[in-house]
């Protein structure tokens, strides 16, 4: 049997597809993860449920998949995921083609359906050990306890549940010896690590415990949240070289009125404090954030306001996207929707705009350097590689002329010769 696994939405998806292929392989069943096209027998999609256009993404997928099925290049169509979690119900009747629904948590029931226990014990013995390729992604909790106004995430996921310290090192130690140098530390509300479990926040003392594991060259931390801050990580970021000068902190928006409308419990002033003191204590750092525009109640104030701050700011990396009400949510249920569409697209082209003015200026400044970059794969007549301010499908890349036979997954020093608002182009110092 082939399977396919179609994986939509975050990188905290690609590590639930990443266990879920584990399963399947460890069954003798042939995977291949994210396949430019279909094989056959059978697709499985993990959905994403966490805006409009996501869903849309999803379902259209599904749509697609079903439509190969009835055409007889595909045997079987699976859904699992954050949309089917949400959406069971309904999805059952809008596309009934589908042979099975999964939710979020139970899709481990996908692997004994498609390859029972009888067939587990027989391909015991052929079974080789099943290690993930890159890039590495370790999920450290799941689930939120923030209530932030517009987004629908808890309700999907439920409360937060840290993993405990021991198992995340015992999976990374084992990762690390089988030959991986590069890990992303990802989960939905990184700062408040171990606080379900443990009592107060302990993600420093578990990236220092990481850092420490042999092998491990590049940590890089994913999704924090600016209110209560665990200031004691700045301090491992600082002392560990193994841990990047990098920290994905989404910060959605900085107009006041706005932020309280969001129930983001913070304040303009207090997230200004907060990267003054980032930067301070971690020279070099790059920071990347997300923001939102189109809330409901946001006036073009608020939005110049944002600009000003994207300005004076001078994020490293920036995603943005315009607000989609979400069923369910406090804002769906409080506010309404009023920003019409058409200036929810202009105020966020204007606000992308700005940034790759800036993000050009940031890198236009690295030509010359030599960077540590990390060598993903063979792409026509250049190698891919990334530096540690760039963390893999989001960030930026090194394009590097294949003169010379790189391997992927190791580190190279590169002299940035070119940039543009998204790239660097480099040479090699070092093979």
């Amino acid at each position: 049997m082939k399977v396919d696994i179609i994986t939509m939405g975050c990188s905290k998806n690609l590590v639930d597809s990443q266990r879920l292929s584990k399963l399947f392989r460890q069954r003798g069943i042939d995977v291949c993860l994210d396949p430019q096209a279909t094989r056959g027998d059978v697709a499985v999609v993990n959905t994403c449920g966490f805006i409009g256009d996501a869903k849309e993404e999803s379902v259209n997928m599904i749509l697609d998949l079903c439509n190969q099925k009835e055409n007889g290049q595909l045997k079987a169509v699976y859904v699992m995921g954050c949309l089917s979690q949400r959406y069971m119900e309904e999805l059952l009747v809008e596309i009934p083609q589908v042979d099975k629904y999964y939710g979020k948590f139970d899709w481990e029931g996908l692997a004994d359906e498609l390859a029972p226990a009888e067939v587990l014990q027989k391909a015991a013995g052929h079974a080789q050990p099943v290690q993930p390729t890159p890039p590495y992604y370790i999920k450290i909790a799941e689930g939120c306890d923030r209530k932030c106004a517009y987004c629908a995430i808890p309700l999907i996921t439920g409360h937060h549940k840290s993993r405990p310290m021991e198992d995340i090192i015992a999976e990374m130690r084992g990762l690390a010896a089988g030959g991986a140098r590069e890990f992303q530390i990802i989960e939905q509300e990184l700062t408040y690590y171990g606080v379900d479990i443990y009592g107060r926040q302990m993600i420093a003392p578990l990236v220092e415990q990481m850092a420490q594991i042999p092998g491990v060259e590049w940590i890089r931390l994913h999704y924090a949240y600016p209110n209560q801050f665990p200031m004691d990580l700045l301090r491992v970021m600082r002392e560990y070289p193994n841990v990047c000068n990098y920290l994905d902190i989404a910060l959605q928006h900085i107009s006041d009125r706005i932020l309280s409308r969001m129930r983001r419990h913070v304040t303009k002033e207090e997230t200004v404090q907060l990267l003054n003191t980032i930067r301070r204590e971690v020279p070099g750092i790059s920071l990347r954030t997300t923001l939102m525009v189109g809330f409901p109640g946001e006036t073009e104030e608020d939005f110049q306001e944002l600009l000003a701050f994207v300005s004076s700011a001078r994020f490293e990396r920036m995603g943005a996207f315009a607000y989609s009400e979400e069923e369910g949510t406090y804002a769906a249920l409080h506010y309404t929707d009023d920003v019409p569409d058409g200036v929810k697209q202009q105020r966020l082209d204007r606000l992308m705009r700005l940034q790759q003015k800036i993000s050009a200026q940031l890198n236009a400044e690295k030509v010359g350097s030599t960077r540590r970059v990390m060598v993903d794969r063979l792409e026509g007549d250049f190698y891919i590689g990334r530096t540690e301010a760039d963390s893999p499908e989001v960030d930026g890349e090194v394009l590097i002329p294949a003169a010379e036979r790189l391997q992927p997954n190791r580190f190279y020093d590169v002299r940035i010769t070119d940039a543009d608002e998204f790239d660097l182009y480099g040479t090699i110092l070092s093979a």
